[in-house]
């Protein structure tokens, strides 16, 4: 049996965050311990989809380990010993007994601990979830942790010896982002999402055309409105698909992109939980769960987002803040008395960059999108700015469009904030 005064349960991205500010506040040498099933200490996960998939010049750790993302130091193995924190990796806890704090792992190893951040993040949505077969065959492939994407870019190989052909389920962010990258590695990618539009919960028609037009520009199909109905295989390999339409699809390659279930299940009947669709441990104003002593950061934590209502952000900037936010909650130095967050969402497919603030709510007004270079849209309600969004934007140019959100910037007219454009963002005082 080990005690810690302090266990932080997972090893993702807030967790490295948490401990750059653990250390930034001068927290006690031994008092904290990272416990993690992964095998590598925190990392920047957005690389994975990204530059880790990029044929040339890859990614490659440990050039994406914490807090790299956001201009911050390096903090390989080294970093942690040198700073006193105990950062056990491939560590699984099996249980949880919260009530007498203590974690089990799956070797028989038992922790206690005074106080307990939990951190777990997310698994994929699997085809099982859905009562389809499929996960285990070769050529099959998600993306979550440097292993899986390790696999894909194997089956990338086998694909391109093969059919060159692979499709991807999903019209999100991982869609879009592994649909660029196997793209770039010269393969005939496919998309196949059920909904009308790429990224419907966010991109509004005008501008999911200007990025559907693109992807077919590089050669990447969508099959719009359609969902597979069947992963199709012979001696263990995936060959292709079947939709709902009825149609098959050869493929060597499958990338299975539909999402991510909260990892809460180590805490369930012991902490209170949010209801579906939201899911995740819920958390008060300093991310204390209902249990004495017990804290939830990142992916798997749901809060309250004051008038964005109750959200849980599956998003690497929201971990960052989160975790950094609960380290200084549990030394006493956080600065606000409740955790807030400006709702942030950004990807990089091509050439292509945008980033969106806020919420997709209200009336969304376009600007500058026939040029086809750099164009935005904001979101109106209630004569104010709540969300807005920016393709091939500069540092200074996104952060104009963040302040004007974070304000809720007023509107006078959307006929003079479409002719505005960026500028109305530029030219708030």
């Amino acid at each position: 049996m080990r005690h810690f005064t302090n266990i932080v349960l997972g090893g993702g991205v807030s967790s490295g965050y948490f401990a750059r500010e653990w250390v930034k506040h001068k927290g006690p040498h031994n008092s904290l311990a990272i416990i993690s099933g992964d095998k590598y200490v925190s990392y920047e996960r957005p690389a994975l989809s990204k530059g880790y998939l990029a044929p040339k010049n890859p990614a490659r750790l440990p050039k994406f380990h914490t807090c790299v993302g956001d201009g911050g130091e390096l903090q390989a193995p080294s970093w942690y010993k040198d700073h006193g924190i105990e950062f056990l990796t491939e560590t699984t806890i099996k249980e949880a007994d919260l009530a007498k704090k203590t974690l089990t792992s799956d070797k028989g190893d038992i922790f206690t601990y005074d106080k307990l951040v939990i951190a777990t993040g997310a698994r994929p949505t699997k085809l099982e979830d859905f009562k389809m077969s499929g996960s285990s065959l070769q050529g099959v492939a998600y993306i979550r942790d440097v292993e899986d994407a390790d696999r894909l870019l194997e089956s990338v190989a086998r694909a391109r010896a093969g059919s060159q052909r692979a499709v991807i389920i999903g019209g999100g962010y991982i869609g879009m982002e592994v649909g660029a990258g196997l793209a770039e590695h010269e393969l005939k990618v496919t998309l196949v999402f059920p909904e009308s539009r790429l990224m419907e919960r966010l991109l509004t028609p005008e501008l999911a055309s200007f990025y559907e037009t693109y992807y077919a520009d590089k050669g990447v199909s969508l099959r719009k409105g359609l969902t597979v109905k069947e992963v199709l295989s012979r001696d263990g390999a995936v060959t292709g698909v079947r939709l709902s339409d009825g149609s098959q699809m050869e493929a060597d390659l499958v990338v299975v992109g539909i999402g991510a279930r909260a990892n809460t299940e180590l805490f369930q009947d012991q902490l209170e939980m949010m209801d579906k669709p939201l899911g995740g441990i819920r958390v008060g104003p300093q991310l204390q769960t209902s249990a004495t002593d017990v804290y939830a950061m990142g992916d798997v934590a749901a809060f309250d987002n004051g008038e964005a209502g109750w959200m849980r952000q599956e998003h690497v900037t929201n971990a960052r803040l989160m975790g950094q936010f609960a380290a200084a909650q549990l030394l006493g130095k956080a600065r606000d008395e409740a955790y807030s967050y400006l709702p942030f969402f950004y990807s990089r497919e091509f050439t292509l960059s945008w980033q969106f603030y806020g919420q997709s709510k209200g009336e969304a007004v376009h600007w500058d999108q026939e040029k086809g270079k750099k164009f935005g849209a904001y979101w109106v309600d209630g004569g104010r700015v709540v969300g807005a969004f920016l393709e091939g934007g500069q540092p200074e140019e996104n952060a104009a469009i963040a302040k004007a959100v974070k304000s809720k910037a007023k509107v006078e007219s959307t006929t003079s904030l479409e002719k505005q454009g960026l500028g109305f963002a530029q030219n708030l005082a």
